[in-house]
């Protein structure tokens, strides 16, 4: 009897996670240039009126393998550990001073947060 796959709504999940497991039971998975840093990796940006903080997940990673750089309109997050490396550039949604950078590490969670730079200066009408 020939099975309809269309009647089948988790087919394609189930595919999934056969390819992962083979991928882990045969050393076969990608590596770390072929997968990038946001394959593994989430980032969320959050903005207030005064602040701005991104949150990104960094599975395999230890507080030391970790370096932080930022210009005020990108953070570049890299990483280098046994199992990966990381390199990965992010445009933050605002300008921000870079020199109010504070972060924290976590349980594989970089919490950054900044202070907005209002590069905007008012201007008097005589």
């Amino acid at each position: 009897m020939d099975r309809d796959d269309r009647d089948d709504p988790f087919g394609d999940f189930f595919e999934e996670i056969e390819r992962m497991m083979n991928e882990m039971a045969t050393g076969d998975a990608p590596s770390a240039d072929d997968a990038g840093f946001g394959s593994d990796t989430h980032v969320d940006a959050y903005t207030t009126e005064d602040s701005v903080r991104l949150v990104a997940d960094l599975p395999a990673v230890s507080k030391d393998d970790l370096s932080l750089r930022c210009d005020g309109d990108a953070l570049t997050i890299s990483a280098v550990s046994d199992r990966r490396e990381y390199d990965e550039t992010v445009d933050l949604p605002a300008p921000v001073d870079e020199h109010s950078a504070d972060a924290t590490f976590n349980n594989g969670v970089l919490e950054v947060s900044f202070d907005r730079d209002d590069d905007s200066a008012s201007i008097d009408l005589v």
